[in-house]
């Protein structure tokens, strides 16, 4: 039977039947007219040196309904930034790229911090993610934007087109649109997702209860994707988070601004491959551990919002908590993968809910200390309000890096 099931407090729109992608173009082109879509694209310049990027160069070649495309450049020196420029040209629409090394963006971001703007000396996908919107907004021609990871092994259009179709069609009224997929090669992977996000969820409503931001995000079948899509009026008064809880961070934002009746998740592809992050551990402090720890802190930090009371014994609670949902999401992706036929080693899988136990506990003792934390980027309305003309001028020295 077809996977039509809604459960959750949002949409959920499912891949059925063999829809061609070429239709969902052609409605996307029509839709252009009125509504014009702009794809952000974040990148390293050591991406370009990878297959991927260039397959999804080449995809992007056949999309037409695009208004711009932005792609918001880290690490890379002049030269890069002029190689990614002349990769960039062969794509049909316009591409502005972001040289966010560059003198233009860091005097901008030196403007910023002298007016009191936080988190815009750390480099990052999520300072990335935050300059390309606050770009993206000082076009007022651009009504909609979708996002995307440049590490997609098995990049296909199909995935643009599926993030904008939701938010852009006339007849609907989303603002935003989440992504999801399968993360399944000859084993299942997701180990983010499925050993440390799903069992911790579970684990804060036993102990704290249900409420509307938990039902809300466990409403979502892939809440660490790195995909998603919103409406201009939306994305200006979000704020992103310059941590590894970017995804967490951003659906809260989300929540907070928005009604859940105009949030969905479309499923964009049937199975997504990218490159791996290593499990890390608390002694390194790097990889999928600090990843563990970062959400786990943005999701105190909302509930601690929403007017949820933390001690130091509902932590304790909840560590318990979490280890005995932990084992039992490792029991079903056991029968999961033995049914299918695939690979699967219970000890790799308690290893890492043992380093995503550490890292929770971690972040349980940092937020304790520090319930507030590493403050979120600005959403771009309030750095309009304080700096009204910062808009004219970051636009401007974007078209000079790109003259």
């Amino acid at each position: 039977m077809a996977d039509f099931f809604q459960n959750g407090v949002i949409t959920t729109l499912q891949k059925l039947g063999e829809r061609p992608l070429e239709d969902i173009e052609v409605e996307l082109e029509d839709f252009g007219k009125r509504h014009r879509m702009v794809l952000l694209l974040p990148a390293l310049y050591s991406e370009f040196e990878t297959p991927a990027m260039h397959k999804i160069i080449k995809e992007l070649k056949s999309v037409k309904y695009l208004y711009k495309i932005i792609l918001g450049l880290d690490m890379a020196t002049k030269e890069q930034f002029e190689e990614v420029k002349e990769l960039m040209s062969v794509l049909p629409c316009k591409v502005d790229v972001l040289w966010n090394d560059g003198p233009r963006i860091k005097e901008l971001y030196a403007e910023l911090t002298a007016e009191g703007f936080p988190g815009l000396n750390t480099p990052g996908k999520g300072r990335n993610v935050w300059t390309m919107i606050g770009y993206g907004l000082t076009d007022n021609d651009a009504y909609a934007f979708a996002l995307h990871d440049c590490d997609i092994v098995n990049y296909n259009r199909e995935i643009p087109a599926r993030l904008f179709y939701p938010i852009i069609h006339h007849a609907l009224d989303f603002e935003f649109n989440k992504g999801f997929y399968s993360r399944v090669t000859n084993k299942l992977h997701g180990r983010a997702t499925r050993l440390l996000y799903t069992p911790l969820i579970n684990s804060l409503t036993k102990v704290f209860g249900s409420n509307r931001y938990l039902d809300y995000m466990e409403s979502f079948r892939y809440s660490l994707s790195g995909e998603f899509s919103f409406i201009r009026t939306l994305g200006r008064g979000i704020g992103i988070s310059p941590t590894w809880g970017l995804e967490v961070s951003t659906l809260s934002e989300v929540y907070k601004n928005t009604s859940n009746k105009r949030i969905c998740q479309t499923e964009i592809m049937e199975s997504y491959e990218h490159k791996h992050q290593e499990l890390g551990d608390q002694s390194s402090g790097g990889g999928i551990y600090k990843m563990a720890n970062d959400i786990a802190k943005t999701l105190f930090r909302v509930l601690a919002q929403e007017g949820v009371v933390f001690s130091e014994s509902s932590f304790k609670t909840l560590l318990a908590t979490y280890f005995q949902e932990s084992r039992f999401e490792i029991s079903k992706y056991n029968a999961l993968s033995k049914l299918n036929g695939l690979e699967y080693n219970r000890e790799k899988e308690i290893k890492a809910v043992e380093a995503f136990q550490d890292a929770i506990k971690a972040a349980a003792e940092e937020f304790y200390e520090d319930p507030m934390g590493i403050p979120s980027l600005s959403p771009w309305i309030t750095v309009r309000s304080v700096m009204p003309d910062f808009s004219d001028k970051f636009a401007l020295y974007v078209e000079k890096d790109n003259e």
